[in-house]
């Protein structure tokens, strides 16, 4: 995507039972996750699509690496985190990702430039694939070919995100409609119940949710974070 960091790492401890909130936001996650009590076990997740939640036991400890929007790593980086923190080595996963990731652009550069422009606000897929020199059908097939959604995935998760972004202050919800694109205030709720699972208002009054929906990701991707969520 140029610029930051190639993840974002995070941790999260369950000192009780919970069902966390999940939230789409273009990026995948590489957990290592430490049951109480258990042999830790590694997962890549895969795009969410829609809002979720997830399970967790009381003492799971997870230790998270967001990847760039779009981005993913091999089963053998994978199997190289997992054998490491079989052997509890404390930060390999993070030095084993960031040798896997030290080059974010390489043969997928257009695709990242892709899914970064789209993600902005006043991008279509026309625009987007004439800016790269491609047809519209061609930046489909390249997202498909590598297991990624389609372009209005990026195009509106992006604006949704960015909307969500804008509900920190005071301005009026049918303004921040007007200015990130969407036809009305109602189309705004629409999409924000598809992306997050509720209204613009009631989101602006959950903090918690909304601090989850605005974390580094599409379309704000800065890197060089660490989260303790």
């Amino acid at each position: 995507m140029g610029g930051g960091a190639a993840f974002f790492a995070w941790q999260h401890l369950a000192t009780a039972p919970e069902r966390a909130p999940v939230l789409p936001d273009g990026c995948r996650d590489v957990l290592v996750l430490r049951p109480a009590g258990a042999t830790p076990r590694v997962v890549l997740t895969e795009f969410d699509l829609r809002p979720r939640i997830a399970e967790l036991a009381a003492g799971t400890l997870i230790e998270g690496f967001r990847l760039r929007p779009g981005a993913g790593v091999s089963p053998q980086v994978l199997a190289a985190i997992a054998r490491d923190a079989a052997q509890g080595e404390g930060d390999g996963a993070a030095e084993i990702l960031g040798n896997a990731l030290s080059d974010p652009e390489g043969e997928d550069a257009d695709v990242s430039a892709a899914i970064r422009v789209l993600a902005g606000p006043g991008e279509s897929l026309a625009s987007v694939a004439r800016g790269l020199g491609v047809s519209p059908r061609s930046l489909q097939r390249r997202l498909r070919d590598r297991h990624l959604p389609p372009p209005d995935h990026w195009r509106l998760l992006g604006r949704a995100r960015r909307a969500a972004g804008r509900l920190f202050g005071a301005d009026p919800l049918a303004e921040i409609a007007a200015e990130c694109g969407f036809a009305d205030q109602a189309h705004m709720t629409r999409e924000f119940v598809r992306w997050f699972g509720t209204s613009p208002e009631r989101l602006r009054r959950n903090t918690a949710l909304l601090d989850l929906a605005c974390q580094p990701a599409l379309g704000n991707w800065t890197g060089e974070q660490i989260s303790t969520r």
